[in-house]
């Protein structure tokens, strides 16, 4: 096991990048949407016009990030004010998780109908509700921890989503303490092909239908090794309907792309590569979606275009500046009189972890 003065030595790397306040959108607060056991925050973004029965798409922002600084840095909300669809922004607190983290490898957190799982399937439930969102179209997409946590969900919520997109993110499963979400970060003890599809099947009842899946991934990445990108790939292989061999292709010279297609020939599991690219979101700032910053890097490749489209929510024929209807959902900002309950207590290893953060300063 590594040396818990290794692990605090490389959790204090996710600090050289800190929250800058001036950077953040102007989200609304989305409250009262029932039981959190995973004692998360939420943001959402409804446009001033929407497309009725809208989509839902539900960005989970990296460690050290905000909901708002992850919607700047990648300009999902000016999207969603484009084409018409609802963004709701799950958002981790520092008494889960020091660094900002989503604890996607907690064991109660990664689990269907426990903790942070739970409190994102709780403000899916809720949005789907109060603003009349079409359930066939909910969709995920995260980056690094969020990455990492949009795949718990597509894996312990299948029949939720109709697609996730995970950008430098890993496979469900693979780790279940620090240590190993370190390890596993660095591709060190990455389970087989089989193991890992195993881990997936067995994340949830479902035998189907499965959402679709993109993987993105920067090839100079050194916080995430590539090879965990193959590892998710391998691992939705197992259960996503896919026929023959993938299709290669390269929309721009940085840019490669592997497709799995079905007998219908619809595409149902894509690998995207950034040639050059370290951890981080690729944006291309000059599309007027996204700004660079910390994480959020500007290599003339908009994925927040890229996986709109490939959700469906961003199709030129949906685009409707002035012709959508005014949305008439109000906004809650009354409090929810749901107060959890401190979550389990924590085990030797977790309460040892936890003390040490609080004398490095990295948890409050």
């Amino acid at each position: 096991m590594r040396s818990l003065s290794n692990t605090l030595a490389l959790l204090k790397q996710f600090r050289t990048h800190p929250v800058d306040p001036s950077r953040e959108s102007h989200l609304s607060e989305f409250e009262a949407f029932g039981p959190n056991p995973g004692q998360l925050e939420a943001k959402v973004h409804v446009p001033s016009t929407v497309i009725p029965r809208p989509a839902l798409v539900v960005v989970l922002h990296g460690c050290t990030q905000t909901a708002s600084s992850y919607d700047t840095g990648s300009g999902w909300s000016r999207l969603a004010d484009d084409y018409g669809f609802v963004v709701l922004f799950p958002q981790q607190t520092r008494s889960n998780n020091a660094n900002l983290c989503f604890n996607w490898f907690q064991p109660n957190d990664m689990a269907r109908g426990d903790g942070e799982a739970l409190s994102i399937r709780q403000m899916v439930e809720t949005a789907e509700a109060r603003y009349d969102i079409d359930t066939s179209r909910v969709y995920i997409t995260g980056l690094s921890a969020g990455g990492a946590m949009a795949n718990v969900m597509l894996a312990t919520y299948p029949e939720v989503f109709a697609g996730g997109a995970i950008i430098a993110g890993l496979p469900y499963g693979t780790a279940h303490t620090i240590p190993q979400a370190f390890d596993r970060m660095r591709a060190q003890g990455i389970p087989d092909t089989n193991t890992l599809q195993k881990l997936l099947r067995s994340a949830s009842k479902t035998t189907g239908p499965w959402p679709a899946i993109s993987v993105w991934q920067g090839t100079q990445d050194m916080t995430v090794n590539s090879a965990n990108a193959d590892a998710i790939v391998d691992q939705w292989l197992g259960v996503v309907e896919t026929r023959g061999s993938p299709r290669v292709d390269q929309p721009t010279s940085r840019l490669e792309r592997r497709v799995w297609v079905n007998a219908n020939g619809e595409e149902r599991l894509q690998l995207y590569r950034v040639k050059g690219m370290g951890h981080g979101t690729p944006i291309d700032a000059k599309s007027g979606y996204g700004r660079a910053g910390p994480y959020m890097l500007d290599v003339g490749i908009s994925s927040t275009e890229e996986i709109a489209k490939s959700f469906g929510v961003a199709a030129p024929s949906l685009r409707q500046v002035n012709q959508g209807v005014e949305t008439d959902v109000a906004i809650p900002k009354a409090r929810s009189n749901y107060h959890p309950s401190p979550k389990g207590p924590a085990d030797g290893i977790r309460r040892t972890i936890e003390d040490a953060l609080r004398a490095a300063g990295l948890m409050r």
